[in-house]
């Protein structure tokens, strides 16, 4: 058996985030995400691997969606509304309720601004949104009778989840993206012990283990600080929701304690009343203290904080500015940079992860640079202050490896990252977990093989016989390895933790497996039981010492560690013809005619097998002994021999 993964997007790549895998003969599509680099078709994932004909919705099993950011979900209406897919789509409830905006949001930007073609529409969004069946964390969801899902709280944003499937036996963890470390408004991701056959991960900060978040925080705090005492303006391009919302609560709060209310602090117009509805919609998704604080007063309600309008570009004077979208690739936040790069007493932040080939990217990489090209036709000079302070809510590598430790899969692949870092977090959870990891490239599909366990019902009285027979074979080991080692500590028993089981295993119509003793085999199929006996005879006649008694000492040594021997006297009316015989469970031992006979039942198979092979060694010690001891003899009488002389007549004697 085996799990087959290709990634559409996100593989070796951040962007884009589309992963197809194949669990026991179902197929289900992790997201469904866009490109922000590209304005062509290469924005969305390539669907003609999935079907050259068009039949998606007979392929995919289902579709779930970890998160409401663009390049998880952004590509969901064109492959739904234009491609044709109308198979059933999974997200949380705050997923689908804000994915609906964002897309909306972009799709203004791609088309009524930038007049780009082939993309959906405001329509098509709303049909596909009506398709997505929401779900609750922990909720078991049966897509059909052999597919089930469910949801784990992945942090991250509001709503954001990690997907658990189930087929059969296999079982396979989607993260979409994730954060193991809670922050101002979000509690850390978390999933059970569940040890799924494959955990596919994101890897966006593979080979980075962040500072203290205070740190970053008091870093954050003091650069703006500085740029609006000095009369510069201060850009962050964040995302709507998520990151937006923990850098105002802080800016807010810092605003209070330093009685800054005069310098102005704006957000993009609209959003600081949907995110508020949103967080006050879905509280339980936020952490404890928001919960707490809630009813008392919403921290979302800011004071400090008021909406932006384009008009307020040109305004003198220092102010903050939170803008969408995040990496500077279109929208507000860049019209904004474009307005304020060239002076140098600005600041530009870039709290986050920027996809390779944004304009944002571009800054963080080309630092030494004074231009960076806005598109093919734009290029700009930058003269303002450059920042990146990462406040990013995806895992670092520590909590990447926390997460493999939590959910102990049996297989890692990577996804989501950059391939160099993939290719370094790759080789340590190799060497430092001890588990097969892969790290596909879009297009190229992985097969990861798995194990079939089967469920068997195990018959009481069999397993309470076992575990017996083996805690008494488990004492005899003990207190044999106490008696030969007199002078160190005397060793304590360790726990059972697995028992070797034999028994016979009955397999009917429609019936769950079972392990049973053979009495009740006999009984279950309504079968006379038949006893098996065994005999073996060992031909003893060269070796004459050879005694029960003997064997006994010999053999009582060579399994003290497994059974107890005993040595008796057959029970019979006429003493004469009696005779001695060792016993162990039902097996016998006597000597009859010049013949070891040993003799047993079926059920004792396993300590006959002991038996026999220590009664091979007492005979080949046994026949040793007696070579011996016929060599030495014969070697002195030949030296006795050769000291014989004929005896002496004298001649006078003779006639």
């Amino acid at each position: 058996m085996a799990i087959q993964v290709v990634p559409l997007g996100a593989g070796q790549d951040v962007g884009r985030s589309c992963v197809i895998v194949t669990i026991g003969g179902k197929n289900i599509m992790f997201d469904c995400g866009m490109h922000m680099s590209y304005t062509d078709e290469k924005r969305f994932p390539d669907f003609s691997y999935i079907s050259k004909s068009g039949q998606f919705t007979q392929t995919i099993d289902c579709v779930c969606i970890s998160h409401f950011h663009l390049d998880h979900c952004g590509g969901l209406p064109y492959f739904t509304e234009i491609i044709g897919y109308d198979g059933p789509i999974y997200m949380t409830y705050p997923t689908k309720a804000i994915c609906p905006i964002l897309l909306d949001d972009f799709r203004k930007i791609a088309v009524e601004r930038k007049g780009e073609s082939n993309f959906f529409t405001k329509e098509m969004i709303k049909k596909c949104m009506s398709k997505v069946r929401a779900v609750n964390l922990h909720q078991t969801i049966q897509v059909d009778d052999q597919l089930t899902i469910k949801a784990y709280y992945a942090g991250h944003v509001l709503g954001a989840a990690m997907f658990y499937a189930k087929v059969g036996n296999e079982s396979v963890v989607y993260t979409g993206d994730y954060n193991m470390t809670p922050d101002r408004h979000l509690g850390a991701a978390w999933i059970d012990k569940i040890r799924p056959d494959l955990l596919i991960t994101e890897t966006t900060y593979a080979t980075t283990i962040r500072d203290s978040k205070r740190c970053r925080e008091s870093e954050f705090l003091k650069r703006v600080h500085e740029c609006v005492e000095n009369g510069g303006k201060v850009l962050i391009p964040v995302f709507a929701l998520g990151r937006a919302q923990e850098l105002c609560i802080l800016i807010e709060s810092y605003w209070e304690q330093m009685n800054l209310g005069h310098i102005p602090v704006y957000f993009s117009a609209g959003m600081v009343e949907a995110a508020n509805l949103y967080y006050k919609l879905f509280i339980n998704w936020t952490n404890q203290k928001i919960k707490k604080t809630f009813v008392k007063r919403n921290m979302f309600d800011f004071k400090h904080i008021r909406a932006f309008d384009r008009s307020m570009m040109d305004n003198t004077g220092p102010m903050v500015l939170f803008a969408s979208p995040g990496m500077l690739h279109a929208g507000m936040s860049l019209e904004v940079f474009k307005k304020w790069a060239p002076d140098e007493k600005n600041l530009c932040i870039i709290p986050g992860y920027c996809v390779v080939g944004t304009v944002g990217n571009k800054l963080l990489t080309n630092k030494q640079n004074q231009t960076v090209e806005i598109d093919k036709r734009v290029t700009l000079e930058v003269r303002c202050q450059v920042k990146s302070l990462s406040f990013s809510a995806h895992a670092d590598a520590k909590g990447i490896m926390q997460l493999i430790k939590m959910s102990e899969p049996k297989n890692v692949l990577l996804v989501h990252g950059e391939k160099g870092k993939m290719r370094f977090l790759k080789q340590r959870i190799i060497q430092e977990v001890g588990i097969p990891c892969f790290d596909p490239a879009n297009g190229v599909t992985e097969v990861i093989p798995t194990s079939m366990s089967i469920p068997i019902e195990i018959s009481v009285k069999l397993l309470k016989r076992q575990i017996a027979a083996f805690s008494q074979q488990e004492e005899a080991i003990l207190t044999k390895e106490n008696s030969d080692d007199l002078h160190s500590d005397k060793k304590l028993r360790t726990p059972i933790s697995s028992v070797p089981i034999r028994g016979v295993m009955l397999l009917k119509d429609n019936e769950s497996i079972k392990l049973l003793e053979p009495q009740e085999i006999a009984e279950e199929l309504g079968v006379t039981e038949h006893k098996l006996k065994f005999v073996s005879r060992k031909s003893i006649e060269s070796l004459e010492g050879l005694s029960i008694s003997a064997i006994y000492s010999k053999l009582s040594k060579y399994l003290a560690t497994f059974e107890a021997v005993t040595l008796g006297i057959d029970e019979c009316g006429d003493e004469k013809h009696c005779m001695d015989v060792l016993r162990l469970k039902s097996i016998h031992i006597t000597i009859e005619d010049r013949f070891l006979v040993i003799k047993w039942d079926r059920e004792d198979e396993e300590s006959a097998m002991r038996v026999l092979s220590a009664i091979e060694k007492i005979l080949l010690e046994f026949s040793q002994v007696e070579r011996h001891e016929k060599y030495e003899g014969e070697k002195k009488l030949s030296f006795k021999s050769s000291g014989d002389h004929e005896p002496f007549i004298p001649m006078e004697d003779c006639e």
